[in-house]
């Protein structure tokens, strides 16, 4: 059926909406009824309940003098940074997909280029509003009699609760960034080259593998003008940008969603990275939302493997955290035993 929940009354209204979804109800599995998800495998069938919380998707408040926002879990980054831009401030860490949710990256683990300053999205936080399985909810701080639950909520995955409202900080940012890309041959130098990046003075820090002898570093900061901007919106290809130049400004919106236009690289699965096609249907398709949109498609109907386009090939998108000091081990070990 239909989910029906209530989505512009306020937000204890909406409270209320979740919490009888759950009190008195039955047992067995939950799961969030929305439009969008950012797993990037298929879920197993089996009957489950649906909790409608889609209705959680707005920013209470922007506190520019404090730099924090208040707002509620189901807010998605896109709409969060269109609601912080304006003020000369971000979320202090934002990933990279415009439909990833506050409290999704909070349960499951955010990170971004800002990261080796900032720390992980729920490194971020002041506070959580929790609804908790029996219907009731609870405030979190770090030194409050819930403490346990703010400290335990990150990679906790809806296992403890789903996040209503979250108080996150916000970092000040500048018009433009310039991106100095630096290509690397040798995979330890890279490591090192990284490590000395993330002690200087840089605003964010990024790399990118193409190969065992092709690495990019990526040295971002923040500036108050810029010569010119690149568009990775439509017809040009962010990731092609890497190898093709030095030094590249992006104004901060166009960097904090670099990655999303083409989902990373993965847009070439859907012949997006092919001229025609890109010109055509760019300006519609180039979102993460239609590519999540589709892999639920794919999923459901095996569309690219009925079309050949998928044999012999699997789509692995992990996280993993690895000390700089092993990370050209664990490069080597990657490249030489996952055909990539």
């Amino acid at each position: 059926p239909a989910l029906t929940g209530l989505m512009d009354d306020s937000f204890d209204a909406r409270k209320r909406y979740a919490a009888d979804q759950l009190s008195g109800r039955g047992g067995g599995p939950v799961r969030l009824g929305k439009s969008t998800s950012n797993l990037f495998r298929a879920r197993m069938p089996g009957p489950v309940r649906r909790l409608d919380l889609r209705g959680f998707r707005h920013v209470l408040d922007v506190d520019v003098a404090g730099l924090e926002a208040d707002v509620e879990g189901l807010t998605t980054y896109e709409d969060l940074v269109a609601a912080t831009l304006p003020h000369q401030c971000m979320p202090q860490v934002v990933p990279q997909l415009k439909t990833i949710t506050i409290g999704g990256a909070v349960a499951g683990g955010g990170i971004e280029s800002s990261s080796f300053r900032y720390g992980f999205s729920h490194e971020a936080i002041n506070e959580l509003e929790v609804l908790l399985a029996d219907g009731s909810t609870v405030v979190a701080t770090p030194d409050n009699e819930h403490r346990d639950l703010f400290f335990g909520f990150p990679n906790s995955y809806g296992t403890l609760g789903y996040a209503l409202r979250i108080r996150t900080r916000l970092a000040p940012v500048k018009p433009y960034v310039h991106l100095r890309h630096l290509r690397v041959r040798d995979q330890r130098d890279y490591f090192t080259e990284l490590e000395k990046q993330c002690n200087g003075p840089a605003d964010f820090v990024d790399g990118t593998v193409f190969g065992p002898d092709d690495l990019v570093l990526t040295e971002g900061t923040f500036s108050d003008h810029a010569p010119a901007v690149s568009d990775y919106t439509w017809l040009k290809i962010y990731y092609r940008s890497l190898r093709e130049r030095s030094t590249d400004d992006l104004t901060i919106h166009d960097y904090l969603w670099r990655w999303d236009a083409d989902w990373f690289w993965c847009s070439r699965m859907f012949g997006m990275q092919r001229p025609i096609p890109r010109f055509l249907l760019g300006k519609f398709m180039l979102h993460s939302r239609r590519y999540t949109r589709l892999m639920a498609l794919d999923h459901r109907w095996r569309i690219l493997e009925r079309l050949g386009r998928t044999r012999d090939l699997e789509n692995v998108i992990q996280d993993v955290q690895i000390p700089v000091r092993h990370a050209a081990e664990f490069l080597g070990f990657l490249l030489e035993e996952v055909p990539i």
